[in-house]
């Protein structure tokens, strides 16, 4: 069509139909660099668009890279994908350039063709380099009208409408989040969508791992069958009279702390010993810890003896750097169930 189009121009006089030529200026030439002046104005006016495309880049970079591996067996290095990409972004704009991600139709291309290795991307570079230094003005015969036809298929391609309609069959959160996001994209822009989606589903990441956070009470016997923290031969651990266990299955984090504070305040009669069993809390937050200490200072007030139990070394160091070690003291913090039980029992003789 482009040729068409020159023919019709240049050699029938018929000049109505718009090219790119006619609404733009083509520059054969590499551009140099410009000046840019920091402030906080500026900073404050690109900031969110700039977080939205950062968090947008590395998703498509990290996805088409996974992509990749799947079709090739290899294993890519996400850290080397991201600082190459971020390095590039840095120093395009200085250009006047705009940012750049990993993209799967190009990748796939490659991979389809043969092209397997880095080799594949640098040589796509060059020969658009070339194009753009030795066949960038005859852009300007294209038609405007043949240009809209390309970006048409080139957005019903994006779309991907199959994809789409797939993941509505997902759990109702991710539906959510995936509406959310599509028709504030539609409405507003990239940029708010981006930010508010990411938001939701990481409230919703937070009321799913709370909602997997069970604390239960022990005041008899523990079943060690499916223990985990040591060896057993025993299959049941009876507890002595006036102790209790609690234990708490996932992360001790603020989600769960008020979950926490509610079984310990519906609590009947008050136990001599209280021992935390910890064996499955893989991180504590600051509200977890104050939520500890907190347990501690009531139970002092009590007179009921706290132990810990199963503390990870990750909780553990937690529990070192804010000094609670020192305050429950370091022979209150038990490897194991078995050892807690004994150290109870010693403390109620």
């Amino acid at each position: 069509m482009t040729v068409v189009v020159y023919v019709m121009r240049y050699y029938l006089g018929i000049t109505g139909i718009e090219t790119i030529g006619d609404r733009f200026t083509i520059n054969a030439s590499l551009p140099g660099p410009e000046t840019i002046n920091f402030n906080m104005e500026t900073i404050n006016l690109l900031l969110p668009s700039a977080f939205t495309i950062a968090m947008l880049g590395a998703i498509e970079s990290l996805l088409s890279a996974t992509v990749a591996d799947g079709v090739t067996g290899d294993k890519h290095n996400s850290n080397t994908e991201l600082i190459a990409q971020g390095a590039a972004n840095i120093i395009v704009p200085i250009f006047g350039g705009i940012p750049v991600t990993g993209a799967i139709a190009r990748t796939m291309t490659n991979i389809n063709n043969g092209g397997r290795t880095p080799v594949a991307g640098i040589i796509h570079a060059i020969v658009l380099l070339l194009i753009l230094l030795f066949l960038g003005p005859l852009t300007k015969h294209i038609p405007m009208a043949c240009l809209a036809g390309v970006l048409i298929i080139v957005s019903y391609n994006m779309s991907e409408w199959r994809t789409f309609r797939s993941l509505m069959k997902n759990p109702k959160s991710d539906v959510s989040v995936l509406l959310v996001t599509f028709f504030l994209t539609v409405i507003f822009d990239l940029t708010i969508a981006i930010e508010v989606g990411l938001l939701i589903a990481m409230f919703l990441f937070m009321k799913r791992v709370a909602e997997t956070t069970h604390v239960s009470v022990v005041k008899d016997e523990i079943d060690l069958s499916d223990d985990g923290e040591i060896h057993h031969d025993e299959e049941v651990l009876s507890l002595p009279k006036g102790v209790e266990v609690y234990e708490i299955d996932g992360p001790f984090f603020f989600g769960v702390a008020s979950k926490f504070d509610d079984i310990m305040h519906n609590m009947g009669d008050k136990p001599k010993i209280r021992i935390i069993r910890m064996r499955k809390v893989p991180f504590m937050d600051s509200t977890g810890l104050h939520n500890l200490e907190n347990l501690f200072r009531l139970s002092q007030a009590e007179h009921i003896h706290m132990i810990l139990s199963g503390v990870n070394e990750h909780v553990r160091r937690v529990l070192v750097k804010s000094g609670f070690d020192k305050k429950i003291g370091t022979e209150n913090i038990c490897s194991n169930i078995n050892e807690a039980v004994a150290k109870a029992r010693e403390a109620i003789r």
